[in-house]
């Protein structure tokens, strides 16, 4: 092959090329993003103890399908039983809360991103449901959205088939490794009495796979929300491979 021919092919090449990156989205910059605050209480209440709604959201302008996600998990962690129906918009939830709330109750509605990476947005959700006992009814979920899917994945979508009780007893070392690090090993009574569990709300952060557990799981009110977590080294052959992160 020619010079000529040569230049020519590698022409055409970084043309493609420059093409390609013109029409596909760039992962590495991350969605731009505006937060939504808003605190209310109840409309002519004057009293100390009145009803109050306190929602501190995000919105993503170019991405209004996550958007929707967020509106409705959020939605869901209002409910304080399983048989409740789920508000149609935040704004609707929030009316009937300051309607219908005796005094001292509040309620907390968080969305924030945890972080952004290869085509992942991890949004961090929580919840406050403050009734004036001693401790208030909190609750924590994660959404792992895929913007070249644009929906958010759920452990069947980040697995490889047939991986599930494979991706568990990973989780399993991970617990026994808090565990270990936290010397509650060397109590057999608690182990006894907070075994480990599954949980929903897993989150693949760009340090390891990250699973949250809601207060009182596998581990006293005390402790808070505890946080388990598993190298992606541990999940070769279990996780999808396009969901390892990017280690260039």
């Amino acid at each position: 092959m020619s010079l000529a021919k040569i230049a020519s092919v590698a022409c055409i090449a970084l043309t493609l090329g420059a093409c390609q990156s013109l029409f596909q989205p760039s992962y590495k910059t991350p969605l731009s993003t505006t937060s939504d605050k808003l605190e209310q209480i109840k409309p002519g209440c004057n009293a100390p103890d009145c009803p109050l709604v306190n929602i501190d959201t995000v919105h993503f302008p170019d991405e209004p399908q996550l958007d929707a996600v967020i509106e409705k998990r959020l939605l869901q962690m209002t409910r304080t039983s399983p048989q409740d129906s789920v508000p149609a918009t935040l704004s609707a939830y929030r009316q009937t809360f300051l309607r219908d709330a005796p005094s001292r109750n509040s309620m907390y509605l968080q969305a924030k991103v945890r972080e952004q990476h290869d085509g992942l947005v991890i949004i961090e959700l929580a919840s406050y449901l403050d009734t004036g006992a001693a401790h208030g009814t909190p609750g924590r979920g994660f959404i792992n959205y895929s913007r070249a899917q644009h929906k958010a994945l759920n452990l069947a979508d980040m697995l490889l088939p047939g991986q599930e009780d494979n991706f568990w007893k990973a989780a399993q070392v991970a617990h026994n490794s808090w565990l270990i690090s936290t010397k509650l090993d060397q109590e057999p009574e608690y182990i006894k009495s907070w075994p480990f569990q599954k949980t929903p709300n897993v989150a693949l952060t760009s340090g390891g796979v990250i699973l949250k557990y809601n207060v009182s799981v596998i581990a006293p009110y005390a402790l808070g929300h505890v946080e388990l977590k598993i190298p992606y080294n541990r999940l070769n052959g279990i996780l999808k491979p396009e969901l390892f992160p990017a280690r260039n």
